[in-house]
């Protein structure tokens, strides 16, 4: 195999193959990229053997082939180089010689019958959207993904197709996020899968804000997502999601609106005294026309007030200060509803237009005397 590439975009796309292998394997194939010189261009592929990333790149390819090289290695080594273009040559001891202006390594690989084969997806349905639009659902969703093993299929989103919309759904057990968007085509029949948040979180890195669509295939046990020219493959979450339209509470009789920034501004210096080993909750009093903020930790005590738009008879509740920033600092919108019915059910933000673009929950903390 005997190549020639410009470094900057070679580099790129072997970063982004390198989302996919592993850091730390039993098997050093997994800490490897699959690299093939095909006509014209160069495929970079990662695999963990739960999620794969394959990627394409222009190039001058003189003689084709493949090899298996170290993804930290390799990525290092063209990082490094002092020149434009990089020529990567490897001879029949699967040893690669990588040549940039006067510097030259020489590595050793391994060959690609080696190298786990990526799943074939069989393709079933498939929806469009675009690329900026995924990363802002994925974004602000993705920090409500649980990381509780014990129940596999919370450590996914579950993804909704129906009627011409698309929600993104996570659960933790403490807090649920939801995102609601229109699609631009979409089919009419409605489908759902579980996409694992490992994956969403490398999906929100490699699309960008631009106008790029991102084409997303559902196969019986993989999901694949063809982003310009990358393709990242992962194995779907099987087993039964949260039934989250029965969790979300209905005609709760506190209505507030409130100015998003004001509150997080407010959320955060009170949190500032907050003993993150003790997890000291923030105590909220919602009155009439405005929430006053107390924290109580052993490092001493902090108030603050909000004002907001609505009554709420003096009504007091505890939350996890790092769950309700989160949710109102991923919440799209400048002014929010926050929903409230007692001081131990759970309190709901949405949009102060009435639209159902956006739901969070957060379960309430159950406050002790000497917190207040």
């Amino acid at each position: 195999m005997i190549f020639t590439c410009e470094k900057l975009p070679l580099l790129s796309a072997i970063l982004t193959a390198s989302r996919a292998a592993a850091a730390k394997s039993t098997v050093p194939l997994l800490e490897g990229l699959l690299v093939e010189a095909e006509d014209d261009s160069i495929r970079i592929s990662g695999y963990d053997l739960r999620t794969g990333i394959v990627t394409t790149v222009s190039a001058d390819v003189t003689e084709r082939g493949g090899i298996v090289l170290n993804a930290r290695l390799f990525g290092e080594i063209i990082r490094k180089m002092p020149g434009d273009e990089v020529t990567v040559s490897v001879n029949s001891g699967y040893v690669a010689l990588i040549k940039s202006g006067l510097s030259e390594f020489e590595i050793l690989g391994s060959p690609t019958s080696d190298y786990p084969e990526l799943p074939t997806v069989d393709m079933q349905d498939s929806i469009e959207i675009g690329e900026a639009m995924l990363k802002k659902m994925i974004s602000q969703t993705n920090f409500a993904v649980s990381d509780n093993e014990s129940r596999p299929i919370h450590t996914g989103a579950l993804f909704e197709v129906n009627e011409g919309y698309l929600t993104i759904v996570a659960v933790d057990g403490f807090r649920l996020a939801l995102r609601c968007e229109e699609l631009d085509a979409a089919k009419p029949q409605g489908y759902s899968f579980v996409v694992p948040g490992t994956a969403l979180s490398e999906i929100e890195k490699i699309v960008s804000d631009g106008d790029e669509v991102v084409t997303i295939t559902l196969g019986s046990k993989h999901i694949v997502f063809l982003i310009g020219e990358t393709t990242l493959i992962s194995r779907r979450l099987e087993g039964e999601f949260l039934n989250y339209r029965n969790s979300i509470p209905q005609n709760s009789p506190f209505k507030l609106k409130i100015n998003k920034s004001e509150l997080i501004e407010a959320v955060e210096r009170v949190a500032l005294i907050i003993d993150d080993k003790m997890k000291n909750p923030v105590r909220c009093v919602f009155g009439d026309s405005v929430v006053n903020l107390f924290a109580v930790s052993p490092l001493g005590k902090a108030s603050d007030e909000c004002p907001m738009e609505g009554a709420c008879e003096d009504l007091e509740i505890g939350f996890n200060d790092r769950y309700l920033l989160d949710a109102l600092k991923a919440a799209p919108a400048d002014e929010v509803i926050i929903e409230l019915n007692t001081g131990i059910n759970p309190c709901v933000i949405s949009p102060s237009d009435g639209s159902s673009t956006f739901l969070y929950m957060i379960l309430p903390v159950r406050l002790k005397s000497y917190e207040s």
